[in-house]
């Protein structure tokens, strides 16, 4: 079979979706699962964008082997040199450039002509190229571009030494059939195109992006670039997930293979889910809640006698946890790590500590421990920064005919303090007594709650977008059986990150 290199983009454009910024120990958490999951390129982030950016890519390309890391630059200079900086540690580094190609970016956003991209795309591939063998170049709007004048940039960019061709379809404005034929008109007009790698970059304005990547793949594509959980600008990317499986499930049609190990697909899915602060919708493909899900009785009799009548996949491949082995509060250490290690979990000792007592105090709430609130517990615990402000004690008196207060106990620096506080409601007064603790300045700009598990006694997933005083938004996920305490758990998050925020790397603003 034809082999697919796998780009994932989930660092780079997956976090410019609109609200999520993620801190550098979430990006290189990622980047390592991504290592895991088998992808080929980790496009780790846009280091011209803001020093946080930089710092992270740095930190990735220093930290992950056996996989090629790129980091995007625009067609200039600085943004090239500023690249090969980041990318200074990397084992296997890609300086990814792009310029605009159509008509309308070139008119309206450029301000410059045909020439003088084409020659700003050459000179741009020359400098990346002085720097490293693997440059990839990407025409940015591609599929609106005329055909001809993108055909001539794009032998512009061999010749200057690409070794990668990236057709994005920026804003998802093609449909199948005319993208599968763009990309085939693209490999008969471009002199030397033989010499390189085709890369596709599709976004789902249209919900089409995986089957735009799909048509370019039997078109001559060999490169495809993917977002978990389809996340990115606007609509998002073509999701890494349904591609990979789509080659999977209908390899006998495609006859194509990739090096990614599908075991790691529903770890990798939540563990972007969860640090995003992005939900999987419950009827997504492949990674969704009801993916593998049967309601129908006639659905449910067929499954019973043959899971292949309603089942194209088997839900083990992709790694959705099957295991029936039932966790509580007379467990010990070595059951809950092997159970971690079932699911994907490499904790390090220290981690395995932390989220171990954490097990041990939803025990004592909670009857039986799921699957999925150990997932919720460790990817809580394994995540955070060292924390400035940590949560020991939370009263609250609340009801309809009393003032809502909240008594806090937090340990600052390891000293424990004490607030109280009323407000319109009981979480309101939880943050107004923290508030009066941190004496961080922020703004609550989103509140979530959601169960994470089923039952009376379900673990509550509560996550929070806090917008600091320099304007950045920071996100804060907390865990517990108590709504409330889940409610004070993700807002102290949220303080802690714009604390080690500001005595650190710059985190990039929303965008």
């Amino acid at each position: 079979m034809d082999r697919i290199y796998v780009f994932d983009t989930t660092l780079r454009d997956g976090e410019q979706s609109p609200g999520v910024n993620l801190n550098i120990k979430e990006k290189l958490q990622i980047a390592k699962q991504l290592v895991r999951l088998g992808v080929d390129i980790i496009e780790a982030g846009f280091p011209m964008a803001s020093p946080g950016d930089a710092a992270a890519v740095a930190k990735i390309a220093g930290s992950v082997k056996g996989v090629t890391v790129a980091a995007l630059a625009r067609a200039n200079f600085g943004d090239i040199d500023r690249a090969r900086e980041a990318l200074r540690e990397a084992e296997q580094p890609r300086i990814h450039t792009f310029i605009s190609t159509s008509d309308i970016h070139l008119q309206h956003q450029l301000r410059m002509s045909r020439e003088q991209v084409l020659e700003a795309a050459r000179e741009a591939v020359k400098r990346a190229k002085s720097y490293t063998a693997d440059v990839e170049f990407s025409a940015m709007d591609a599929s609106r571009s005329e055909i001809d004048y993108l055909c001539r940039v794009l032998a512009a960019a061999i010749e200057a030494g690409a070794t990668v061709l990236n057709i994005p379809d920026t804003v998802g404005y093609a449909v199948p059939d005319e993208f599968g034929e763009f990309i085939r008109t693209i490999r008969e007009r471009t002199p030397g195109i033989e010499k390189v790698t085709i890369s596709v970059h599709c976004h789902n304005d249209l919900g089409l992006a995986v089957a735009n990547t799909l048509a370019a793949v039997q078109n001559g594509a060999r490169q495809v670039e993917v977002a978990v959980n389809g996340i990115g600008e606007r609509a998002g990317n073509a999701a890494l997930e349904e591609l990979v499986m789509t080659l999977y499930a209908r390899r006998s049609l495609y006859g194509f293979n990739t090096g990614i190990k599908t075991e790691e697909i529903f770890r990798t899915s939540k563990l972007v889910s969860s640090l995003t602060g992005m939900p999987v919708q419950y009827n997504k493909a492949i990674v969704g809640k009801n993916s593998f899900a049967h309601e129908s009785g006639i659905h449910q009799d067929g499954v019973l006698k043959e899971r292949t009548t309603y089942e194209i996949i088997d839900p083990k491949v992709i790694g959705v946890p099957q295991s029936t082995l039932v966790l509580g509060k007379l467990s010990g250490r070595h059951a809950f790590k092997s159970r971690l290690a079932e699911l994907g979990y490499v904790l390090s000792e220290e981690e395995l500590k932390t989220a171990f007592a954490r097990f041990k105090e939803l025990c004592d709430r909670k009857k039986s421990i799921t699957d999925e609130d150990l997932q919720a517990l460790v990817d809580e615990e394994i995540r955070r920064i060292p924390p400035t402000f940590e949560l020991k004690y939370l009263h609250v008196s609340s009801g309809t005919t009393v003032v809502p207060t909240a008594t806090i106990g937090l340990t600052v620096h390891d000293k424990p303090v004490e607030e109280a506080a009323c407000g319109n409601g009981p979480v309101d007064a939880i943050y107004k007594a923290i508030d009066k603790i941190t004496a961080v300045k922020c703004t609550l700009e989103t509140y979530g709650i959601d169960a994470v598990t089923g039952g009376k006694d379900a673990v509550g997933s509560v996550i929070v977008r806090v917008r600091s005083e320099r304007g950045q938004t920071f996100l804060g996920r907390g865990i517990s059986t108590d709504v409330l305490e889940a409610s004070a758990r993700a807002y102290i998050d949220a303080v802690n990150k714009i604390v080690a925020d500001a005595n650190g790397p710059k985190l990039r603003p929303e965008v």
